[in-house]
């Protein structure tokens, strides 16, 4: 055969699936189980065992604060959140490597499923929490702490394209979850829409934990070169500290930021560790040169 013949044998093998990979596949089979089950055979057993429930909770029934993540409340609650794992989790899957966010993933989904359940314990029997919107939100606010000038454009009502920085658009969902909070999940809430507003406050939360105290301690000055999300101009006040580092309000893509061109030489080292140089396209080698110039430039 000619599979047999060593000229026709790849002397590479095949890179393992990424961990964005394995968690969209994981999310989509336990999904499609659940559905199968509910439509063909009537049967909820799939949500009883796997969604995450205060009373089931306390029952020491602790895998349900991961497993949840992979139930979903219908077909387009299903594609949403694996729409936004795809869009933003490649971008930040690179940055990370599949254990980190593993790690991010798993961390956010946990801690917003406890958030959801400290506020759902000792009150009235709320429906099983499932979904992966607490993964999402943490992977959205990671990318913006990481990234928080870079525009984005995305479909408003799937319809209207809208452009906006990331810091803002982390800013403006967490005043809408807030609110979504204090309004519908909270006793007497007046607008019960059934959205789990406290998971995703939760997610939110564990985004920003592991980028302040984990992949901040990635081993360069993190004192002059920690992004952060800023408040509006408006919102700040006049009179800043002197000894505090001034970040550009401003970040385009011809000539990135120092610390943006960091992030991509960390990205581009982690290719070549797992695929060698030669798998580098033009502008990943022209971006190692920009570096290797900075550095130059200091040692002067």
């Amino acid at each position: 055969m000619l599979s047999d013949r060593s000229y026709m044998r790849s002397d590479f093998s095949r890179p393992p699936p990424s961990a964005l990979t394995w968690i969209l596949c994981l999310t989509l089979a336990g999904s499609i189980i659940q559905f199968a089950a509910s439509r063909l055979f009537g049967s909820e057993a799939v949500g009883q065992l796997l969604a995450l429930n205060p009373y089931g909770f306390t029952q020491w029934r602790i895998w349900t604060l991961l497993s949840y993540a992979l139930l979903h409340d219908g077909i387009f609650h299903l594609l949403m959140n694996c729409l936004g794992l795809f869009l933003i989790g490649r971008e930040v899957a690179p940055l990370l490597g599949s254990t980190r966010f593993f790690q991010l993933y798993g961390f956010a989904v946990a801690l917003g499923g406890l958030g959801w359940v400290a506020f759902h314990l000792w009150g009235p029997i709320p429906p099983s929490l499932v979904g992966a919107s607490a993964g999402v939100a943490a992977i959205f606010i990671f990318f913006a702490c990481v990234y928080p000038e870079r525009e984005i454009t995305f479909l408003l009502f799937l319809v209207l394209p809208v452009t906006l920085k990331p810091k803002f658009l982390a800013w403006g969902l967490l005043v809408l979850e807030g609110l979504g909070f204090l309004f519908n999940e909270l006793p007497g809430g007046k607008f019960d829409m059934g959205i789990a507003h406290s998971a995703h406050l939760g997610g939110m939360l564990a985004g920003w934990l592991f980028f302040r105290f984990v992949y901040a301690n990635r081993g360069f000055d993190q004192a002059s070169s920690l992004p952060r999300i800023e408040f509006p101009k408006w919102m700040r006040r006049k009179q800043r500290d002197a000894t505090r580092p001034e970040y550009p309000s401003k970040i385009t893509l011809d000539k990135p930021s120092e610390r943006e061109l960091r992030v991509e030489v960390d990205r581009i080292l982690d290719k070549i560790n797992s695929a060698g140089f030669g798998a580098l396209t033009v502008a990943e080698k022209k971006t190692l040169d920009e570096a290797q110039g900075m550095l130059n430039r200091r040692q002067r």
